[in-house]
Order: C-alpha cells, then sequence, then structure tokens
C-alpha cells in the first residue's frame, strides 16, 4: 500500500468510520457521485421544458415544451449543415433558466472543411410566461465559414395524461404557418372548441431566417472570432389568451418577474444556518423548489403560494400534496397554507357525482386543464378520488391558526370546515361502522385513494391485491387528529358544546381504533381493513402516521417505532413504505418497498412526539444524507429501498417527479422535529423542544414568524445537552415545553 501522503491510508479510514452507521458524521468523500435521471428541466407556473442534457428533444420520449397540461413541443433539435452537435456540459442557472454549451462535429462546406470544435453554441432558455430561447455561436476557428444553422420542430399537442402512459390519440387537426415578413411560425391545434398555440418568432437576428421542410434556417457567416446571437421566443395561446415570452435575453433572466418573484420569496421565508454541510445545502435547495412548484391560481389571494405537486407530471393542483407541504412550511413560512385553504375551499364538492368520485363537503384531489379533461374524457374537472384531502384540510386550518394567530382565516373557512365534517361522518364513513373507508364509484376512478395511490400499493400478507372499500390506518389517525383541532377551534369561537362533541367522537375513534387496529402478535397496526372488515397485517409504513396523528396509545408507541426501525422497514436512507420480507417488496417500485421522503419526515415527527428523539434524528440524518446525492442536492420524489451499505449510494425511482414539493418539504419537517416546533400564536407563545443530534453543532433560525413577530433562535450544543436563546426579538414569546406528548391527554378527563 502506499504511503506517500496517506492516500490508501485516508480512504480505509473514510470506509471505517462510514460504516458506523448509528453515528454518522459530515465525513469526506474520496469521490462525490451524483445520480439523477439524464434531463435538463425548467418550469415556471403551469409551464415547463424537459429536453435531453444537450437541450434537445428527441422524438419519441415524454420530453417537451408543456404549457396547462398540453405539449406545445414534441421534437426540437439544432444542425450545423445537417450535422449534430455535441454536448459539452449543461445546467440550470434558476428552476426558470438553463444554459447548454455545444460545440460542432466536423463538417464540409462548399468552401471547406469546418474542423470538430471550432465552432461554440450556447443556448439560453428562460421561462416566464411563455419560452425565450437565445442562440449565439461563436468562431473559434482561424478561418471564416459559411453554413446553414437549422432548428427542427415539431409539435403534436398532446395530452399530459396521454404522453405519460404513452398512448397518444390525435384528435384535432394541426396547421402550420410561416409568415416570412414577420419571422413569425404559427403551430396550431383545434379539436371543436379546444384550441392550443404555439407562435414562434424571431429576434434580433444578424440574419433572416426561412422555414422549409419542418426547419428554421439562417444562413451563417462568421470570420474568425466573430459572433452570431438570434433570439426565439414561444408564446403560448389557450384560444383566449396568449402568455407572451420574456423578451429580454437569457443573460438578463436574474432581473425578470421570476426572479425577482423567487428572491421575495426567499427573502420571506425563515432563513436557516447550520453547522452541517449536507443539511444546511438540503434546506436551501428545498426553499428554492418550494418557489419553483408555486402555482397562479386565478381569484384567490396568495396568488403565488399554491404549490404544485411535482416536475414533469404534477404541475398542477392536488388536495393532498397542497395540504401536507402547507403544514410542513408552517415553520418556515407560515402564509404558504393561505392559497391552499381558499382554492381547495373553492373548489370543494357540491353535490355527488360519481363520475369525479365528488361527495358534498369532499375536498379535491386533482385538477387538470387539458384536452382530456375540457372533454371529460378524464375526470379531472377537478377529480376528487382522494380520502385524506377533506380531514387534512381541517388540521391545516388548525396549523395555520397556530403558526398565524389570524382568527380572520376561521371566519373565512368555518363553513368550509364545517363540511367538511359532514363528509367525514356521512360519507367517510361508508357502511357506518365508525371507520373511514374509501372506494372509487366511478369507471375512471382510482382504486386507491391515500397517499399510497398505485394500484398495486395495498397488498395482503401474501402479495395480492387488497380490492374494494379499505379502511387505511393513517386515515383514522388524520380524522382523530382533525377532530381534536377542530375542538380547539370551536372553543376558540365561544362553542364548548360542539367541542365537546367532537372530542368525545375522537376518544371513541381512539378506542375503537386501537381495539380493532393493533395485532398483539406482531406488537404492530393493520395497515388496512379490508372489504370484510378483516385486519391487513402486511408490514408497511402506514403505522408510522399513526404516532404523527397521535392515536397510538403511549404504551403501544415503543413497539410500534422499533418495528419500524428494523431492517426490513428501515433501510438506512429511511424507512421503506413496505418491509423487504414481505413476498411483494421491490425496492424499485413507487409504493411497495421504496423510500419516500415526505413519508419519512411525518414519521420522524411521529416519534418525536411519543419521546423517540434518537430515532427521529437517525431518519433526519438518512434524508438529509441521501439528499446529497442527488443533483443538485434536489430531493425526487422518492427513491428505491436498497439497503444502504459502506459502498452503495441512493438510486432514484426511474420515473420520480424532480422538483417534487413534499419531498423538498420534507427538509422542513424533519426541522421541525430537531428543534421540538409547538407554534402557539393564538396565546402569543413559542414552545420549542430542541435536541440537536450530535451531526449538528449548531443552527440559527432568523425571521421565524409567530402571528405578527420575528425571532431569531440560535442553538448549539453543549456536550450532549441542547442550548438555546432569542437573538432577535422578544424572549417572552418563546418558552421551553416538551413535545413529547403523545396523545392528548385531554380525553381521559371525558
Amino acid at each position: 500500500m502506499a504511503e506517500d501522503g496517506g492516500g490508501g491510508r485516508h480512504w480505509l479510514f473514510n470506509l471505517f468510520r462510514w460504516m458506523q452507521i448509528g453515528r454518522v458524521t459530515v465525513e469526506p468523500m474520496t469521490l462525490e457521485i451524483t445520480v439523477g435521471p439524464p434531463r435538463l428541466a425548467i418550469n415556471q407556473g403551469r409551464s415547463f421544458l424537459v429536453t435531453e442534457p444537450d437541450g434537445q428533444i428527441a422524438w419519441p420520449t415524454y420530453n417537451g415544451l408543456y404549457a396547462s397540461d398540453t405539449r406545445l413541443i414534441s421534437s426540437w433539435q439544432i444542425f450545423a449543415n445537417g450535422q449534430a452537435w455535441d454536448l459539452l456540459n449543461s445546467g440550470n442557472i434558476a428552476y426558470f433558466a438553463a444554459k447548454i454549451y455545444l460545440v460542432n462535429q466536423g463538417f464540409a462546406t462548399e468552401t471547406n472543411h469546418v474542423p470538430a470544435g471550432s465552432l461554440g453554441l450556447v443556448i439560453g432558455r428562460a421561462l416566464d410566461g411563455g419560452l425565450h430561447e437565445d442562440l449565439e455561436l461563436v468562431n473559434h476557428g482561424q478561418m471564416s465559414v459559411r453554413f446553414n444553422l437549422e432548428v427542427a420542430m415539431r409539435s403534436d399537442f398532446a395530452d399530459l395524461f396521454e404522453v405519460k402512459a404513452d398512448a397518444i390519440v390525435r384528435r384535432g387537426r394541426i396547421t402550420t404557418e410561416w409568415l416570412s415578413r414577420a419571422a413569425s411560425l404559427r403551430t396550431s391545434y383545434v379539436n371543436r372548441d379546444f384550441k392550443r398555440d404555439v407562435i414562434v418568432k424571431v429576434r434580433r437576428m444578424a440574419s433572416k431566417p426561412v422555414y422549409a421542410n419542418g426547419r428554421i434556417s439562417f444562413d451563417i457567416k462568421l470570420e474568425p472570432g466573430a459572433k452570431w446571437h438570434a433570439c426565439l421566443l414561444y408564446d403560448f395561446g389557450n384560444g383566449e389568451t396568449i402568455y407572451r415570452a420574456p423578451r429580454v435575453c437569457i443573460d438578463k433572466c436574474l432581473e425578470s418577474k421570476t426572479a425577482k418573484r423567487l428572491a421575495g420569496w426567499q427573502r420571506s421565508a425563515l432563513k436557516f444556518n447550520c453547522s452541517n454541510g449536507e443539511f444546511h445545502r438540503f434546506y436551501h435547495q428545498a426553499v428554492e423548489d418550494m418557489a419553483a412548484l408555486r402555482l397562479p391560481i386565478e381569484g384567490t389571494d396568495e396568488l403565488e403560494y399554491v404549490p404544485a405537486a411535482g416536475l414533469p407530471w404534477f404541475i398542477s393542483l392536488f388536495g393532498r400534496d397542497s395540504l401536507i407541504v402547507s403544514l410542513q412550511n408552517g415553520l418556515i413560512y407560515p402564509d404558504f397554507s393561505r392559497g391552499a385553504l381558499d382554492v381547495l375551499g373553492r373548489f370543494q364538492a357540491t353535490e355527488r357525482d360519481d363520475y369525479r368520485d365528488a361527495e358534498p363537503g369532499k375536498i379535491m384531489h386533482e385538477l387538470r386543464t387539458g384536452e382530456l379533461a375540457h372533454f371529460n374524457l378524464i375526470p379531472h374537472t377537478p377529480y376528487y378520488g382522494t380520502a385524506d384531502a377533506t380531514p387534512l384540510y381541517l388540521i391545516v386550518l388548525h396549523n395555520t391558526w397556530r403558526c398565524t394567530g389570524d382568527p380572520s382565516l376561521l371566519e373565512r373557512h368555518i363553513a368550509t370546515a364545517e363540511k367538511c365534517l359532514d363528509w367525514i361522518d356521512q360519507y367517510g364513513d361508508r357502511d357506518g361502522d365508525g371507520f373511514q373507508e374509501y372506494e372509487t364509484r366511478s369507471a375512471a376512478g382510482y382504486e386507491n385513494q391515500s397517499w399510497k395511490d398505485a394500484g398495486d400499493a395495498l397488498v395482503y400478507p401474501d402479495g395480492t391485491l387488497v380490492k374494494g372499500p379499505k379502511a387505511l390506518c393513517e386515515l383514522q389517525g388524520y380524522v382523530y387528529d382533525a377532530w381534536q383541532r377542530m375542538a380547539e377551534i370551536f372553543d376558540a369561537r365561544g362553542d364548548g358544546d360542539r367541542a365537546g362533541q367532537l372530542r368525545l367522537k375522537a376518544k371513541c375513534l381512539f378506542d375503537r381504533f386501537n381495539q380493532v387496529f393493533w395485532d398483539e402478535a406482531s406488537g404492530f397496526y393493520a395497515f388496512a381493513l379490508d372489504g370484510d372488515k378483516k385486519p391487513v397485517l402486511s408490514v408497511a409504513s402506514n403505522p408510522g402516521h399513526c404516532l404523527w396523528s397521535g392515536i397510538v396509545p403511549p404504551d403501544r408507541a415503543a413497539r410500534v417505532v422499533h418495528r419500524l426501525m428494523r431492517t426490513d422497514m428501515w433501510s438506512g436512507w429511511g424507512i421503506r413504505t413496505l418491509s423487504a420480507d414481505h413476498p411483494a417488496y421491490n425496492p424499485h417500485s413507487y409504493q411497495r418497498g421504496s423510500v419516500w421522503p415526505h413519508d419519512n419526515g411525518l414519521i420522524a415527527l411521529g416519534f418525536r412526539r411519543y419521546g423517540f428523539f434518537a430515532e427521529a434524528c437517525r431518519l433526519s440524518r438518512d434524508v438529509s444524507s441521501a439528499a446529497i446525492y442527488f443533483m443538485q442536492h434536489r430531493m425526487p420524489e422518492l427513491f428505491a429501498g436498497l439497503p444502504r451499505t459502506p459502498t452503495t449510494f441512493p438510486v432514484q425511482y426511474k420515473g420520480a417527479n424532480v422538483p417534487q414539493a413534499w419531498a423538498a418539504g420534507s427538509c422542513f419537517s424533519l426541522l421541525q422535529a430537531i428543534i421540538g416546533f409547538q407554534p402557539d400564536a393564538p396565546d402569543g407563545k413559542l414552545y420549542i423542544d430542541p435536541r440537536l443530534p450530535d451531526w449538528i453543532d449548531e443552527l440559527t433560525l432568523n425571521d421565524l414568524r409567530l402571528g405578527k413577530d420575528r425571532l431569531e433562535l440560535h442553538f448549539w450544543r453543549e456536550g450532549a445537552e441542547t442550548r438555546w436563546q432569542v437573538s432577535d426579538g422578544d424572549p417572552s414569546l418563546v418558552e421551553a415545553r416538551s413535545c413529547a406528548t403523545g396523545p392528548n391527554l385531554r380525553l381521559a378527563c371525558l
């Protein structure tokens, strides 16, 4: 073994340290591994662009330029005299902008041969309404060149659902019109009253373009050292509105409206500094991902703060996702949830519609605006196939009130909340047995309507699929929690009788749940009751949510925690969705053994609720350690449930959405668990129970909002103890109080 500088010994030392899985700290790595899909993506609002790393859109793939659930550009390529370009590098300069650096392959012209690498091409793109695309050429060679630069593009106007399913059906007619004098290419799609347009305008060009054979071509003449530039502006139309591309070039995009909104969001959000570099990077990327996924929803007061679920498939309004993300952001930006409460309240169902799985009082699942939704070929107008969004709405309303102290929130949304409570009683409990069940009534509906909504997610211990009405354990926990929280709201509104009724209902649910769902032999909860009311005893992550909601008695919590942390469930990168010992386990599946960051964030909060600090911090370390391996430290929607060893790294699920809102927000859940965050803004108090793990020596939270007050808190470790102080703001607002409360013990007095 070489001993010059100890290189070999350094590698072995790091390997030894990484093998100490129980007490991993930030260690230097001899090789930085980055994993993620080979793609380049930008997005803004309801529009996004996904390409190959070289900026091109190959056909056929799911890549393309999308707006409002329609693919406007399905193929995009660029050539020099018919020859392709070679990629040097590419990357995002913001979530809405990217640059691609290319060089030419060698090609022949009428006068000479252009050597490979003598021409540099930079493609810059920025989304803000429409798409601005810069093409900039430089001749680095020693001779003048003349050639045709060709941009080939096609539009299929496919609905996003059909692209995802790889089953595209052309229903309307596509027409193309080139206006030579205006240097403008308009491609339109019309199917009866459904219309989409993409208008490509060439501007600031040094040579006049022509259009033929599906290509915009430029006659390029460049002396040695000379540059050439053109802008392509892609405007999007929907038959009523034209969304215009930004007119400024890419080098000015960081001064755009979108960039200013991003900067404003970052100024408004909680400022976080931490001695652990991994967690620090994880947090700051999560804040940017939250900004990237904000949707403009007309008619709301909080236009910028309604989160889409994820890129590429979920750039739309989702009930469950928006609500969980709102909970995650309670510490980071408590006003984040106002938009979700407004919009989801506005779409609350008012009548029964079996095709859309709608029932009076139910909170929606997903809203789409593409061709299939327009003609009711899918039920997403909106679709209501979620059993958990309705109780989650009540949980978010209470949490937002506790974070902001704003009584007007309750006045504004109490009517919606009342309808949610009615739905839970009348429709959520389908058979009157006191439990929440779901089953689709729609021929196009979802078989599974919890967060584990894949068709194959729910399995019996022998691996066969659970069919029919299902009562999932976490749904009972969500309703228990929602009733408890709404009781507190009714107390604050002076309606003690209603509060008492809800607490009594919660007590009955608590008792019956623990009688029926608990399996003493395994020391664990059934994750569901099937249509025959038989417990489904497959070991899954779902009971971890029951810890978060507080429906687990304290004397059972340890058994639940320890079962979740056994090696068949705990991968080392987080808790799996399904036990590795299960016959249906597949670490690369969507929800039968993969690891979901948001799932782990909620489970970590549940661990802390019952006093299991070490396990909560273990999950925090697992997830934050995984984040550093992904491109730009962007946490994907999910990753494989493969076991962690000294020679492995997290493996991304092939179809994962990145960025994804509740995956990014998992960082915020983990931070809440670490500091023991317990806001009570209505009474002017912030209660905390900070416990810094041994891999964080200190952290600072600045611009922490409690109602109208702002605070700066500093935490540090002294040995095994965590110290803290209010560095800025009113110290009397902050008090230490244990967050290890288990279920709400006020039930005992009923």
